[in-house]
């Protein structure tokens, strides 16, 4: 039986993908121990932020899921935008902020005067990351309750239930794989992120490997990072036996609070969203107005560009093949997974393996291309996923009729399949490009000598206490990634049934 064209493509991108968790098994067989009491210390701050965020994420994601899913708001689209903001601020920016913002000598005390604790540690880091994070599982948990038919609810108050108990016993556990789908990838989130935890002084695996890293030790940042793909692995296990319950789409629940009930909700969740987004745009436009432009060298923001825009291109091409395997049979759904594991890899953990593949192959090492090969290969599902989604809504008939009218496999692949499914695949360079743009660890450790973006900018101002210089990179960020959002919300109004 012939093999479809793109799996030998796709094969190789699969292979690519697992090379750098064969490097960092082969770095660690020479780490001195596998486990010692600091590791001990290193895990239990690693779970604890973890297992504090997802609460902190559940208590404010869920109630938000139920205002924007069947509450009557006026301006109702505008909020959904509000409580999906802080998607668009990386959380290493709001650490810096918040961490610039608070304790004694923070603007905060600066200009009014009020002295409030210091925000570091892992209450710190828990709080940044709750602000940041509480909306993944504010939409996973939207998504669900927006697939609820109000008939249930109605025949639970019919028969005597009321509001309430109707939320906990009717609404919530009809609900709960979308809060846990919510919950992992947030748990995702938290494991993997670097910024946070070193701004808060936090010793989490991330912030040590890199610690390690910059002490010359590879054995044991590789010993350590193994040890966290061990974890984010287990979730990523987890993650892949949720699945949405199926339920009748009908009429949405629609509730009509009074102006005092409005009232209190908004009290209640101003604070968040003041904190995740009105306090870190303040501090940069304060900083801003007090330093001027002069200060920043806008040629990093070109790195920054062309960097992320050869590996948007880049991650598409190896998308395509990919996304076509996928569709083709059993062998290529399975390398397509294997590409995923790519966005498992935290990109400390990414950064450590290619550093040490770098060292090698001189050829690579401290080079763009191995910087764009490390994007590459963490941001590549965002593009398989959105051309096999544009893919699959093609017609097959349109190749067919094309190939019985004499046109090669090619042919038809250029003329009627890439031009139908352009849309996906702009998309998907799209994502890639933003998310690379607002890299920081891979970047970090891979960026050659003297190569600095908008994300590693902002952290040796922070190193070196220049708070000052970070409001350019800072607002740049937050509006790349504004786009970023954008374009995930889009592409759930397209998919979200209409109510």
């Amino acid at each position: 039986m012939r093999l479809p064209p793109s799996y030998p493509m796709a094969l190789l991108a699969a292979l690519i993908t697992l090379t750098p968790i064969v490097i960092l098994i082969t770095l660690a067989t020479d780490a001195s121990s596998l486990f010692d009491s600091h590791n001990l210390k290193i895990l239990s701050n690693t779970l604890s932020l973890m297992v504090l965020t997802v609460i902190g994420s559940i208590l404010i994601g869920v109630p938000l899921a139920f205002i924007s899913a069947y509450v009557h708001l006026p301006f109702k689209k505008l909020w959904l935008v509000f409580f999906a903001a802080p998607l668009a601020i990386p959380s290493y920016i709001g650490a810096f902020t918040l961490y610039a913002a608070f304790g004694s000598g923070g603007e905060i005390h600066n200009l009014l005067g009020i002295e409030l604790p210091s925000m570091d540690g892992l209450s710190g880091a828990a709080i940044v990351m709750t602000l940041y994070t509480f909306p993944f599982v504010m939409m996973t948990t939207r998504s669900s309750l927006l697939s609820l038919d109000a008939s249930m609810v109605n025949a639970a108050r019919t028969l005597g239930m009321s509001m309430t108990q109707s939320v906990f016993k009717v609404i919530l556990p009809r609900v709960v794989n979308g809060i846990a789908a919510g919950s992992l990838l947030v748990a995702l989130y938290t494991l993997s992120d670097f910024g946070t935890p070193a701004m808060m002084r936090l010793d989490t695996f991330t912030r040590v490997i890199y610690v390690e890293y910059n002490s010359f030790e590879l054995s044991r940042a590789a010993m350590l990072s193994l040890q966290l793909l061990v974890i984010v692995g287990f979730l990523l296990l987890i993650e892949s036996q949720i699945k949405t319950a199926s339920e009748r789409h009908g009429r949405a629940l629609m509730l009509f609070p009074n102006k005092w009930q409005l009232g209190a909700m908004f009290a209640t969740f101003a604070p968040v969203l003041l904190l995740a987004i009105g306090l870190p745009l303040t501090i940069f436009s304060l900083w801003l107005a007090r330093d001027g432009f002069s200060s920043f060298d806008f040629s990093i923001a070109w790195h920054s560009a062309y960097a992320s825009a050869i590996a948007a291109v880049v991650a598409v091409i190896v998308a395509i093949p990919v996304a076509h395997a996928a569709l083709s049979g059993k062998a290529g759904r399975m390398m397509e997974r294997v590409t995923y594991f790519g966005f498992g890899i935290p990109g400390i953990v990414m950064g450590t393996a290619l550093v040490y593949g770098g060292l090698q192959l001189p050829f690579l090492y401290q080079t763009l291309g191995l910087l764009i090969i490390a994007y590459m290969l963490r941001f590549l599902p965002l593009a398989v996923g959105s051309v096999r989604t544009s893919t699959e809504h093609l017609d097959p008939s349109l190749v067919k009729s094309a190939r019985v009218l004499g046109a090669s496999p090619r042919e038809a692949f250029t003329r009627i399949t890439l031009p139908l499914t352009m849309r996906g695949i702009i998309a998907g360079a799209a994502l890639v490009f933003l998310e690379s743009m607002r890299e920081l660890e891979a970047t970090l450790l891979l960026g050659p000598t003297g190569f600095e973006t908008l994300s590693t900018y902002l952290w040796r101002v922070y190193e070196a206490g220049y708070f000052g210089r970070a409001a350019i990179p800072g607002l740049l960020l937050v509006l790349i990634s504004a786009c970023g959002l954008a374009i995930m919300m889009s592409g759930e109004k397209r998919n979200q049934p209409e109510h």
